[in-house]
């Protein structure tokens, strides 16, 4: 355990909390990656046990394992479900400095940079976290600073900013889903595009009906983060027989990485534009949704869906 503990002298004042953590599970129900994959090796508990292995020795700093520990959105829904009050995500940032001074990082859901950088330091200023920065000749990133919010990505203009796990959170793959939805639910009417701590999942361990944990005329998808978001992947669904798209980010100062700011911009930009073009402009708008608040989602969700009830069909 002594040497051990030397090789993870960041990790090593987290070995009492560690063992604070029950095994509830509540973290479970929260947390976006496990939602998407259904692994439990994914899962918040998952990650502080494997700290705790690396910590003790009875875990080796595999390839697997450093990659488990790299995979965070850093949304937070485990530390607020937390039942022992671990702070989860310390812990593995703390975990990720101990295993980058090895040589180990990931990359997880860590931000990185493809060959076709253009070099123009939009990402450097992008970032919240001040994460990237460059050497003289390449962009880096700090993998224990990075926070995998993904605001880099959509400032990107070269499209060389890259989270190589997504969990299905990237454009494309919200693009494809938004579009799939459309086309096989003939009473669709609206996309809702979500950060994580608006959108309140459905409990994983219980099996209701359809009718309970969905609702065919609007489908939501978990964006991440408000600073994700970009005109074509918010145009999108139009092209698609959509009747609206309702964007839901969280308000001033609740914001982990302040990207509600980026998506009011985004929002009034496109408002703009739809007035412009003869389009109603209320077929598209932004809520702010307090951490956890449900009920006020589900509030917003449904007087939005009424809204587009009103406007009809795009003609």
């Amino acid at each position: 355990m002594e040497n051990k503990t030397k090789e993870f002298k960041h990790l090593e004042k987290w070995e009492g909390t560690l063992a604070n953590c029950i095994r509830c599970g509540y973290c479970f129900e929260h947390c976006p990656m496990f939602k998407h994959t259904g692994w439990e090796s994914d899962a918040p508990r998952a990650k502080i046990i494997t700290a705790f292995g690396l910590l003790s020795g009875e875990v080796e700093p595999s390839e697997a394992a450093v990659n488990k520990m790299f995979s965070c959105f850093y949304c937070k829904r485990c530390e607020a479900a937390c039942s022992s009050g671990v702070e989860l995500t310390q812990v593995f940032t703390d975990a990720k400095k101990d295993l980058v001074e090895m040589g180990l990082e990931g990359p997880g859901t860590t931000s990185t940079t493809k060959l076709n950088c253009a070099r123009c330091l939009i990402c450097l200023g992008a970032c919240p976290h001040e994460a990237r920065s460059y050497d003289g000749s390449k962009i880096t990133t700090d993998h224990a600073k990075c926070q995998s919010c993904g605001i880099c990505l959509e400032a990107c203009p070269a499209g060389a900013a890259q989270i190589e796990n997504s969990f299905g959170t990237n454009k494309d793959e919200l693009i494809e889903r938004a579009s799939a939805f459309l086309e096989t639910h003939a009473s669709s009417k609206a996309i809702v595009f979500a950060c994580n701590w608006s959108y309140y999942p459905n409990l994983q361990a219980s099996v209701l009906p359809k009718s309970e944990t969905r609702n065919d005329s609007y489908e939501i998808l978990v964006n991440m983060c408000g600073g994700r978001l970009d005109p074509r992947l918010l145009m999108a669904p139009f092209l698609h027989n959509a009747w609206g798209v309702l964007v839901a980010c969280c308000p001033d100062g609740d914001c982990q990485h302040d990207g509600n700011k980026k998506a009011k911009v985004m929002i009034k930009s496109l408002k703009t534009t739809f007035e412009n073009i003869g389009m109603d402009p209320e077929r598209i708008q932004l809520v702010e949704i307090p951490p956890g608040d449900k009920d006020l989602f589900q509030a917003e969700i449904d007087t939005f869906v009424d809204q587009l009830n009103q406007l009809g069909p795009i003609r």
